[in-house]
């Protein structure tokens, strides 16, 4: 079987948790007999090469329907649908502030013509510019031969928010067990906190920062500041007390060195579909302290530290007890079982399998 897996056309240049997504999941696939090629949205790709289409982000529409049409092709998305809402109503400035006000798909409308119209991304399909964004989304879940979401969770919220039944196959994040492999011999520094993710405000650095400033912890933000996000970058790095640090986007293999070393890793984001960086860290041993806002329930279930990250006194506490618990070694093993990307990778080719044969 031939697979085009096409992507946002910023997905190396701002690189995210999609990003390894797609490039784990395109190589345990070759592992297994799929022939995969990745293309980015603005590439002209000779469709006749291919068997079947596999797209990333159900929230950029206008790329997803632009291809499938011209291709006529089965396809399947993997939808990594986000809900930015908590964020906008608590936090968000400026004109986004202004925008928290409006419904989910008109933001979205907004962001996605307005990185257009600056010359910051690629916009497929100008059919878009006059369907809009929740009529894009719903011609896509009609059209797509399945959708892959990261969870069940996130299956629910699809069909609640767009009303459909759209075919499903969850297809979970993973890890790379040859790659992450743990050194118990290793000593873990109770005091040492990470944060791998970009620097953006969903991911809520700001109110850890807040939490942990001028405490008896260190923390090392690892990642990048996202497009448009400077000013949000610059927020952090002027609150930030001297046990912060700072480190820009690492490579996964440069990753494994700071999981080893670390006792505890925490996404406290205003919204997290798995939280991809938390299934890394807590395969090298970290605890992990994540939001309580999103689908991160059914991958950590009672395994991990929940905080509000409204509340930097929230974060703060659970990153104490987070510190001070024992790793439990059963939660290792069963990332090691339920959640690597060979495990991804079988079912998104299941998942490949009932679309063609559709």
């Amino acid at each position: 079987m031939r697979v085009a897996f096409i992507t946002r056309s910023t997905l190396y240049t701002a690189p995210g948790g999609d990003t390894v997504q797609v490039l784990q999941t395109a190589r345990h696939l070759a592992e297994i007999g799929v022939a995969v090629e990745i293309k980015l949205s603005c590439e002209t790709i000779r469709y006749e090469d291919f068997d079947l289409l596999h797209f990333f982000n159900l929230t950029r529409p206008a790329d997803i329907l632009y291809h499938s049409q011209r291709a006529n092709k089965p396809f399947v998305v993997s939808t990594i649908l986000c809900n930015y809402s908590e964020y906008d109503k608590y936090e968000a400035k400026g004109l986004r502030a202004l925008m928290g006000f409006l419904p989910a798909n008109s933001i979205d409308y907004i962001k996605t013509v307005g990185r257009w119209l600056l010359g910051k991304d690629h916009l497929s399909g100008k059919s878009y510019l006059w369907m809009g964004q929740r009529k894009s989304i719903e011609k896509v879940l009609r059209k797509a031969a399945l959708i892959l979401p990261n969870s069940l969770s996130e299956y629910h919220r699809i069909i609640a928010q767009y009303t459909c039944s759209a075919k499903f196959q969850v297809v979970t994040n993973g890890i790379d067990p040859k790659l992450f492999t743990c050194d118990k011999e290793l000593s873990k520094n109770k005091n040492l906190v990470l944060c791998v993710a970009r620097i953006e405000g969903i991911k809520n650095q700001l109110n850890l920062i807040k939490a942990l400033n001028n405490t008896g912890f260190t923390l090392m933000l690892i990642g990048s500041h996202a497009p448009n996000q400077l000013a949000y970058y610059n927020r952090c790095k002027a609150i930030a007390a001297d046990n912060i640090r700072f480190i820009n986007h690492l490579p996964q293999h440069e990753l494994v060195d700071y999981y080893g070393r670390a006792k505890v890793h925490i996404l406290p984001s205003w919204f997290e579909t798995t939280g991809l960086s938390s299934i890394e860290a807590a395969a090298m041993g970290c605890n992990i302290v994540i939001t309580d806002k999103g689908d991160t329930r059914e991958y950590f279930a009672d395994d991990a530290f929940y905080c509000d990250p409204g509340q930097p006194q929230s974060i703060l506490a659970a990153v104490q007890k987070a510190s001070e618990a024992n790793f439990d070694e059963g939660f290792r093993r069963k990332i090691l079982k339920q959640f690597t990307w060979q495990q991804a990778a079988i079912q998104t080719y299941k998942a490949y399998q009932l679309a063609y044969s559709a």
